[in-house]
């Protein structure tokens, strides 16, 4: 008998692993390129602030604005944003959602906002990310970064910034687990089990 303490993210939600899509190095070398395309696109980082999507973009967020910190010579600000209440499937969710504050601590008013995801999926979280941000004031630009694009959008949007495209069916899951959430670095793909 199985030991539940030591399941996997993938047993938990019933998906079972298929392959490991990115190792930790490979996540790294992808968000290295990521930083220095986002600084080249915006003639640098004067005016760049990092938004990540609860829960992995927000790590994502943090490790993109420390490279172009470190690059560029100067402090970005990084913010997690909580989408909560912007979802369009609050009700379908959770009886009583868990939810943060979603005051970004600066303003984006004028601001580049990078906003931050781990999986681009049906574009449904991005569209509640951008309600949010707007919420929060008049940014010059949105753009968009993520670690995995798969497909299948349900919304007309599409990520600016991509670390790696991964051509899915429905069934089919990619994990993003980090060191700062799941302890463990990679990205798995798995596809969802009937029982």
């Amino acid at each position: 008998m199985s030991n539940p303490a030591l399941a996997t993210p993938a047993d938990k939600l019933g998906v079972r692993e298929k392959s490991q899509l990115m190792s930790a190095a490979e996540i790294e070398r992808s968000l290295t390129r990521l930083a220095y395309e986002v600084i080249e696109r915006n003639g640098g980082a004067a005016t760049l602030v990092f938004v990540g999507i609860r829960r992995r973009g927000a790590p994502l967020a943090e490790r993109l604005a420390r490279k172009v910190s470190a690059f560029e010579r100067l402090e970005v600000p990084v913010a997690a944003l909580d989408i909560t209440f912007y979802r369009d499937d609050l009700s379908t969710i959770d009886d009583k959602p868990v939810v943060h504050e979603r005051v970004l601590p600066f303003s984006v008013e004028g601001k580049i906002v990078i906003l931050v995801d781990d999986v681009l999926y049906t574009g449904r979280t991005t569209r509640a990310a951008l309600d949010a941000i707007i919420d929060e004031g008049r940014p010059g630009r949105v753009e968009l970064c993520v670690l995995i694009d798969r497909g299948h959008r349900e919304l007309p949007i599409q990520a600016d910034y991509v670390g790696r495209h991964v051509q899915t069916s429905n069934v089919e899951v990619i994990e993003v687990r980090l060191s700062e959430i799941d302890e463990q670095e990679r990205v798995m793909l798995c596809e969802r089990t009937t029982s």
